[in-house]
């Protein structure tokens, strides 16, 4: 598997050779359990550096490819994924009393969400591995990203949503030929019935956490954010969290650059969570260093793609963000509903709610003037026409009239 040396268990430290376990570290279980990919970092630098990307000119997340799990290019798929922009707003960033602000909008990608990233690389696990089926349990951006990079593959797809998924994401799935269960229940109750089937039936689990490579195709971001601003990131980087993977995997990325010594910093990674569904910014209060508490709770959020009550990689990411000195905030559904129409008036960029929920964090740390005078980032997992139904409650009305300049002038 190109340069990985092992998959070692983020709580117990155990290391297993890459083809010796699929999924979880067995001795501590599926959710303590979690494995992180160890590269040969001696033997990465050789061939992964600033002067080697300098020269790549394909800019997709595959100019990565030395840092990313998987055996080379055959299974690519000609689908562009990541690479995406990263705007900068400098007067916006003024008002805010920021140095500058920077938007990387993830929902220009095929599926139009962040999950590309991973889905990408797991399709790519599963071909090499020989899978026929792979499977996954999600609100709907993770679900409909690998139903889409399934579709150009032998592949089959079987899919896990609540059904209470917004109908932008089902269509989605069916779209792209997926065989969808709408669940009775959340998507923790999704997410367990997908790995009871995924060890029944023998189905290649692609479902958050569980699967070891998803990190890697989602610290993409991160590489990608330090590369658009020639190697000097921010110094600060807000992410939506829900399961905790994305979060993770932009710790991770920046952590690696930095052991390859590309970068001479880490940005502080901030973890923004809805009220109502921040199970892991609890656990990062309490932890201590050594213990990471797991409480669950019944989540509830207009932002349903972190809307996650049973967090399956809450050790991970609780370890990568106090690692990187980083920290966990939470916001109100009100702030998030006012940061989608705020993002898209103020800079061009329609996030669906998860996606407006980094914003959201942003925003109420330059109002506590906690981020004064810093470069921020904000991590746009999501595009906004993935739930129109949310955006519409902030967008305002139209108004109607009758096909007359008379009708025009009486509502200018």
């Amino acid at each position: 598997m190109g340069e990985v040396k092992t998959l070692r268990c983020i709580t117990c430290g155990r290391e297993y050779a890459p083809n010796e376990i699929e999924y979880t570290c067995p001795d501590c279980g599926p959710r303590r359990g979690t494995l992180e990919v160890i590269y040969d970092y001696e033997r990465v630098a050789k061939i992964f550096n600033k002067e080697t990307l300098s020269r790549d000119t394909e800019h997709t997340m595959w100019r990565y490819l030395p840092l990313l799990p998987i055996e080379g290019r055959r299974f690519v798929q000609p689908l562009r994924v990541g690479y995406t922009p990263l705007y900068s707003f400098d007067d916006y960033a003024h008002e805010l009393g920021l140095k500058a602000l920077y938007i990387k909008d993830d929902g220009q990608n095929p599926t139009a969400s962040y999950k590309d990233r991973a889905s990408s690389v797991v399709v790519i696990k599963a071909q090499e591995k020989k899978k026929r089926v792979v499977t996954a349990a999600s609100t709907g951006n993770a679900a409909s990203s690998l139903a889409g990079f399934s579709a150009a593959t032998d592949l089959k797809t079987m899919i896990f949503v609540p059904r209470t998924a917004p109908e932008a994401k089902v269509t989605q799935l069916l779209i792209y030929g997926a065989k969808v269960f709408l669940v009775n229940g959340s998507y923790d109750v999704a997410y367990d019935l997908a790995a009871e089937a995924a060890a029944e039936f023998g189905w290649y689990n692609r479902s958050a956490a569980v699967n070891p490579y998803l990190v890697e195709g989602k610290k993409t971001g991160a590489l990608e954010l330090a590369e658009q601003l020639a190697w000097d990131p921010p110094d600060v980087v807000f992410v939506g969290v829900g399961d905790g993977s994305v979060v993770s995997g932009i710790c991770k990325g920046f952590y690696e650059l930095r052991k390859l010594g590309i970068i001479d910093r880490l940005p502080r990674v901030i973890g923004v969570q809805a009220e109502g569904s921040a199970p892991i910014a609890a656990s990062y209060a309490k932890y201590d260093g050594k213990n990471v508490e797991i409480h669950d709770i019944e989540a509830e959020t207009v932002a349903d793609s972190i809307c996650v009550g049973k967090p399956r990689d809450i050790v991970k990411a609780v370890k990568y963000v106090h690692a990187n000195g980083g920290d966990f905030i939470t916001v109100s559904d009100e702030q998030i509903m006012a940061a989608i129409a705020t993002m898209a008036r103020r800079t061009g960029v329609f996030p669906e709610p998860a996606g407006a929920a980094p914003f959201a964090g942003m925003l109420k740390m330059a109002a506590e003037g906690k981020i004064a005078g810093k470069r921020a980032a904000v991590m746009v997992t999501g595009n906004g026409l993935k739930d129109i139904v949310t955006a519409r409650r902030v967008a305002g009305t139209a108004i109607e009239i009758e096909p007359a300049l008379s009708a025009v002038k009486e509502h200018l």
